[in-house]
C-alpha cells in the first residue's frame, strides 16, 4: 500500500500534473494558439470538428460522473484521494473540450442542446452501463468500467487524434497531449487497485466480465458509426481540394497506418485492434478474462 500511496497521492498529482505538464497552459494548450482558419471558415470542416468534439465531451461527462460517484464507494482512503484528483482531471477534460466547441462557434447557452443532439446513441448507452454500476456503489465494476474500459478507449482514441492533428492543428494536439497524460495515470490506478480486490472477491469476475463485454460492444458500435458514414473520407477529400498544401504537409502514422491515406475501414480496424488488444492485456493483469464482444 505504501507504493500505492506514493504513486497516486495528491502531492504526486500536484507535482506531475498541475505543476508539471499543464504549467503555463490555458484550456490545455499554449497561450495564443487558435483553431486553424481552414476549419473556422469552412462549414463542412467546422461541422465535422464540432461533431467529433461533442463525442469527447459526452465521454468525459460520463468519466466525471463515474469518478466522482466512486469516491464514497472506495474501500480505503488512498483510493478516495486518488479518485478526487481524477474527478478534477475529468472536470478539466469536460471544460477543455467544451471550450473547443466554443472556439468552433457553439454558443455557451446552446452547449447542452448541441451535445444532446449530436452525441452518438451508442456512446450514450456505453456511458449508461457504467453509470448504472456507479449508482449502485459497485466499486470493483465501476473502476473496471471507468479506469480500464472507458479510460483505455479514450487513451487510444486520443493517441490516434493526436497523431493526426500534430501538424495541422497544434492547438488541439496540445489539448490532447495533456489528456493522454491524465488517462495514462488513470489506467495505471485501475490496474494497481482492482487486481487485489479481484483476488479478494473472485465471485465478482463473471459480473464484471459481462459488463466489459457489453460496454465493448457499444464502443465498437460508436466506432462503426463514426468511421462508416463517409464523413472522414469526405473531409479529407475536402482538405485536399481546399488546401492541398495542408494535406501534403505531413504523413501522420498510428501503429503503422498512414492516417492521411488510410481508408475509413482501415482506420476503424486499427483503432479497434489497438483498443481491444489493450483491454486483453490490462484485464489479464488484474485477473479477469477478456470477453470478445459481437461486432456491429
Amino acid at each position: 500500500m505504501t507504493d500505492f500511496l506514493e504513486g497516486y497521492s495528491i502531492q504526486h498529482w500536484l507535482e506531475s500534473c498541475a505543476q508539471g505538464y499543464l504549467t503555463d497552459t490555458e484550456y490545455g494548450h499554449q497561450p495564443g494558439e487558435k483553431e486553424p482558419e481552414l476549419i473556422l471558415e469552412d462549414p463542412l470542416m467546422r461541422d465535422q470538428a464540432i461533431s467529433l468534439t461533442v463525442q469527447l465531451v459526452a465521454g468525459e461527462r460520463c468519466a466525471l460522473a463515474a469518478s466522482s460517484g466512486l469516491i464514497n464507494a472506495a474501500p480505503d482512503e488512498a483510493s478516495k484521494r486518488f479518485l478526487a484528483t481524477q474527478t478534477l482531471d475529468e472536470a478539466r477534460h469536460v471544460e477543455v473540450f467544451s471550450q473547443r466547441l466554443f472556439d468552433l462557434g457553439v454558443k455557451k447557452n446552446e452547449l447542452d442542446s448541441v451535445v444532446s443532439q449530436l452525441a452518438n446513441p451508442n456512446l450514450v448507452r456505453f456511458a449508461e452501463i457504467l453509470l448504472e454500476k456507479v449508482d449502485k456503489g459497485d466499486f470493483v465494476a465501476g473502476v473496471v468500467g471507468q479506469n480500464i474500459v472507458l479510460e483505455g478507449m479514450a487513451f487510444s482514441v486520443f493517441e490516434m487524434l493526436h497523431a493526426s492533428m500534430k501538424a495541422g492543428n497544434p492547438k488541439f494536439a496540445h489539448v490532447l497531449s495533456g489528456t493522454i497524460a491524465d488517462e495514462r495515470r488513470h489506467v495505471g490506478f485501475g490496474e494497481n487497485r482492482i487486481g487485489s480486490l479481484i483476488r479478494e472477491h473472485p465471485d465478482r469476475k463473471n459480473d464484471v466480465q459481462q459488463m466489459q463485454k457489453e460496454m465493448s460492444f457499444y464502443m465498437l458500435a460508436t466506432f462503426a458509426d463514426r468511421f462508416r458514414d463517409g464523413a472522414i473520407d469526405a473531409q479529407r477529400d475536402h482538405v485536399r481540394e481546399a488546401a492541398p498544401e495542408n494535406a501534403e504537409a505531413a504523413t501522420p502514422e498510428y501503429h503503422g497506418v498512414n492516417l492521411a491515406e488510410a481508408s475509413s475501414e482501415d482506420l476503424e480496424n486499427v483503432l479497434t485492434k489497438t483498443v481491444l488488444g489493450e483491454f486483453k492485456t490490462r484485464l489479464g493483469r488484474i485477473g479477469l478474462e477478456y470477453q470478445e464482444p459481437s461486432h456491429p
